[in-house]
Parts: C-alpha cells; sequence; structure tokens
C-alpha cells in the first residue's frame, strides 16, 4: 500500500467501483487533511465523498510528519469509486498530516543520562555524558502519547561506565510490546579548566591561557578549579603541561618576593615606621611568611611580604633581632626611640 509522502509516487489501494457519490452535492478536493491513524481514506481528502467516504486509497504518513499528494494522484484514486465531476478548487495539491510526537536521538540519550544518574547515584543528569555504540533511529509516537522512556532492564558498570538497557513508551499504542535496547558508555563530567598550552612555575595565568572544558569528574582528582574566574591572576605552582586540568594545588597566589631579592623590611607599631634595605632568602606570595636577612646585623627574621619587594616585621621579631630595623626617616620631636635589650 503506497503510503504519503514528500517524495513518493502513490498508487489507488482499491480499484473496485462503489456508487458513492450523494445526489445533489458536489465532491469537491480538501486542502489539508488531518489524520489520525495508518490509513487515508477518501472522505480525509474529498468533502461530500458520500458512501466512497470510508475508503481507504492511501497510507499515511510516519507519526509527527506531514505529506503531500497531488490532485492528480487523488482524482486517479478516487475515480474508480464512482466520484466523477470533483470541484479541485483550483488546488494542486493536498496536504495530509499526521499529528504526533518524534522521540529523537537527543531525547533518547537524555533520558538513558535520567535514568544512569537516578539509578545510580551519578549526580545531575544535565553532568551525564552519554555516548551510544550505534546512532538510535527516532521513535514515532503519538501526539496523546506520553514521551517519556521507561526501562524494563538496565546494567552499568562503575569502573567502565558501560550501559545496557531495555526502554519501552508506555501508553504508545503504536509502541505497545516493543522494547528498544541501547548499548553505550555513561559517564559523570563536570566543568573542567584546562590549560590551552604549557606554562612554567610563577607564570601568572590570563584568560586566554585556560579554556573550559566537559572533562570525566572521576579523572579531574581533588578540588578541580571549574571556571577562568577561579584560576586566572593566580600563578603556577610546578610547571604544568597543555591540556592539564587545573587543581587549585597546582596554583598559587603570584610571588612578589623573589629569593635573593634586595626587599625593603618594615617595622611599623603605633607612632614608629622604621626601614631598613635586607635580602629575602626565599620567594613569597603577598601574605606568605618568608625569611629575610637583616641588611645590617646580617641576622635572620620572619617576616610577612606585604608587596612588591617589601617585607613587614613583626614587633616580636624585631625585639628578638636588635639591630633589625634602623630608622630610616626621622620621628616627631619628642617620641620615644624603641628600646633595645
Amino acid at each position: 500500500m503506497p503510503r504519503i509522502a514528500n517524495v513518493l509516487v502513490l498508487f489507488v489501494l482499491v480499484a473496485g467501483p462503489v456508487s458513492a457519490q450523494t445526489a445533489g452535492s458536489v465532491p469537491a478536493l480538501k486542502r489539508e487533511a488531518t489524520i489520525s491513524g495508518e490509513l487515508v481514506r477518501i472522505g480525509d481528502l474529498v468533502e461530500s465523498a458520500g458512501a466512497a467516504a470510508g475508503t481507504a486509497i492511501f497510507r499515511s504518513p510516519d507519526l509527527g510528519e506531514t505529506g503531500r499528494v497531488t490532485t492528480d494522484q487523488v482524482l486517479d484514486a478516487i475515480r474508480p469509486h464512482g466520484l466523477i465531476g470533483v470541484d479541485t478548487r483550483g488546488l494542486t495539491e493536498v496536504v495530509v498530516i499526521r499529528p504526533g510526537h518524534i522521540i529523537g536521538a537527543k531525547d533518547i540519550t537524555a533520558a538513558i543520562g535520567r535514568i544512569l544518574a537516578g539509578r545510580y547515584g551519578l549526580g545531575d543528569a544535565k553532568d551525564m555524558a552519554i555516548t551510544l555504540d550505534v546512532e538510535p533511529r527516532p521513535i514515532h509516537v503519538e501526539s496523546s502519547a506520553p514521551t517519556d522512556l521507561q526501562p524494563s532492564r538496565i546494567a552499568y558498570d562503575h569502573r567502565t561506565g558501560r550501559f545496557d538497557v531495555l526502554l519501552e513508551v508506555p501508553g504508545s499504542a503504536v509502541m505497545r510490546g516493543i522494547v528498544l535496547h541501547y548499548a553505550g558508555s555513561g559517564i559523570e563530567t563536570r566543568n573542567a579548566a584546562i590549560l590551552a598550552h604549557a606554562v612554567t612555575r610563577g607564570t601568572v595565568l590570563k584568560a586566554a591561557d585556560v579554556v573550559i572544558e566537559r572533562r570525566a569528574k572521576a579523572d579531574l582528582g581533588d578540588d578541580p578549579c571549574d571556571s577562568a574566574a577561579a584560576v586566572v591572576g593566580l600563578a603556577a605552582r610546578r610547571t604544568l603541561r597543555s591540556g592539564q586540568a587545573l587543581r587549585s594545588a597546582d596554583l598559587m597566589k603570584p610571588e612578589v618576593v623573589q629569593r635573593g631579592e634586595a626587599v625593603t623590611l618594615v617595622y611599623e607599631t603605633p607612632g614608629i615606621y622604621l626601614t631598613i634595605r635586607g635580602k629575602a632568602m626565599e620567594s613569597g606570595a603577598e601574605g606568605d611568611l618568608i625569611s629575610v636577612s637583616n641588611g645590617q646585623s646580617k641576622g635572620t627574621l620572619q617576616g610577612i611580604v606585604s608587596g612588591p619587594g617589601r617585607v613587614t616585621i613583626e614587633a616580636t621579631a624585631a625585639r628578638r633581632e636588635p639591630t633589625a630595623v634602623s630608622s630610616a626617616q626621622p620621628e616627631p620631636r619628642g617620641t620615644p626611640s624603641p628600646r633595645t635589650e
């Protein structure tokens, strides 16, 4: 039996004559027909078809699709059934619509992701990456039928991510008794900040240095960085390779004091501000506690990096090192000088 479609040549289904035309009425071609079943009948395409209205002449388009049949094809199909003098209304074709839903490949993979995430506690379904072994064919169901796919059997291997499922479309008459089989892999993913190229230790990352990609959660390790904002402005703690997923442990605040660099040692308390030149014994970022050498006594102190080339000495450290700092700018008259012990 020929099916109405955009490109198929259609032929008459039944060739037996039927006395169909009602006296006093003129059969007329319809511009458009909406079909709910598998068959297109004369009455679907022609008004006032009389007794021939129920005679099937074509197969319907697939569910959810629209087909077209030419006026000449309709006339050829209905002529053997006693319909003559049909008013074509100047139409060259009749549009045939069969309402329905199409469950496409994306819908199928999304359904499998929801099923795996819910059944096996794999996080949010939107974070599941589903890869099917074979590209699924679209599923056509009635417009009144639900499009949710339900599992009748499912197997999943946490170690490999492989799955094997049998799905059904409940509530669909055309899919009743049909089981859909899909196999593939499903893994939980998340956003990850990935290095666009290799960087050396101390390199301060810019927006152009990273891209955001979805990666398997199991491959990201502890405390992964998931956005550019989480890494831009930080420095590499060690040499990092291109394509590497960044973790918090890979990054640090930029070092503003370098080992061996001449620095200004600052001692400041209410009413007292003293500075002296020193030398950094190790590198450090702002806020880091590092060792510095007193430029006068050559003793070693601990100080907090407070800016580029600047280390602030705590009062307790200054008392332990009598010559740690000396006045580099005069204090107002009457201001007592710090005691040395």
